[in-house]
């Protein structure tokens, strides 16, 4: 049995173990959390390293995407390295292929776009593919990098905008501590709602679902989802904040869905490969696997 470790600097009480059986070969998926502790994630990558498959980067990531061209962040690279023999993924490939399909999914099986929507996606930065795809299905974009990484109290309504102020502020942010500018460990747990009105004021709320549930107000009726990584817990707290309907762009296990880290190291341990694949082989691995996005309605 192959096996697949996401270590991620988030909250341990969102620990999940899975074992799979794709295309005859059986995986076991695993997301070990480490409280925000980075030195525990290192030594745990170190103790692992040539033991297991594949490794998934959680809570974190290497880069941030600014239309053009990508940055690094030095706390994750320095995890990174701690890496030698087996491969290290942070979800990027899949960001840019899966969630990019998944809109493109909703838009051909769904009536999801049937009219305008507006779309508050929670950092373009974070997740370029689905940001492109909300604006080739028509959407009326606002994107929250300033917002809800920085707080600063500009909405983005264009890509070509945030990869001018990208080139200004991200080579800046990629040195700051990553616990500065993303919620880790218990952090996680709390929500601490800021700028609200952009949430009230869009239709679908898109992103990473930390970041969403840092920063989301109590309530949101009639709200649209779009994220991945929640679990059952999850789904009763948007129950109860009266959110309509929860997509996920990844596919739920066992009582969960994965980040796009976990889920990217399962295709390059399924390929036999030993770094990120090529945009078009995940394509390939994502048709074969059939994968579509989970829609839940919450409301029923």
């Amino acid at each position: 049995m192959k096996r697949i470790v996401g270590i991620s600097l988030g909250s341990s009480s969102r620990d999940h173990v899975v074992t799979l059986e794709l295309k005859g070969e059986k995986y076991k998926v695993e997301r070990i959390g480490t409280d925000g502790d980075m030195n525990k994630m290192i030594a745990m990558i170190k103790d692992l390293d040539g033991k297991v498959d594949a490794f998934g980067l959680g809570g974190m990531d290497l880069y941030i995407y600014a239309v053009d061209r990508r940055y690094e962040f030095r706390d994750a690279r320095r995890i990174w390295r701690a890496a030698r023999e087996t491969p290290i993924v942070d979800g990027s490939g899949l960001k840019n292929t899966l969630e990019r399909r998944s809109i493109e999914q909703l838009l051909d099986k769904s009536d999801l776009f049937s009219e305008p929507k507006k779309v508050l996606l929670m950092s373009a930065m974070d997740r370029l593919g689905m940001a492109q795809a909300f604006e080739k299905a028509g959407c009326k974009m606002t994107y929250g990098d300033l917002l809800y990484v920085l707080n600063i109290p500009l909405p983005l309504h264009s890509l070509t905008r945030l990869a001018a102020i990208a080139r200004i502020l991200a080579p800046l942010v990629g040195q700051l501590p990553f616990t500065m500018i993303y919620p880790t460990g218990k952090k996680q747990t709390i929500n601490k709602p800021r700028h609200v009105k952009y949430f009230l004021a869009n239709d679908i709320i898109a992103g990473d679902f930390h970041f969403i549930h840092r920063y989301m107000p109590q309530e949101l009726p009639g709200k649209i989802i779009v994220t991945n990584t929640v679990t059952e817990n999850d789904l009763e707290v948007l129950k109860k904040r009266k959110i309509k309907t929860l997509i996920t762009t990844t596919p739920e296990m066992q009582g969960r869905s994965f980040g796009t880290n976990v889920m990217e190291a399962l295709l390059v341990c399924m390929a036999g490969g030993k770094e990120e694949l090529s945009e078009a082989n995940y394509y390939q691995l994502l048709e074969e696997l059939a994968l579509e996005p989970r829609i839940v309605n919450l409301q029923d």
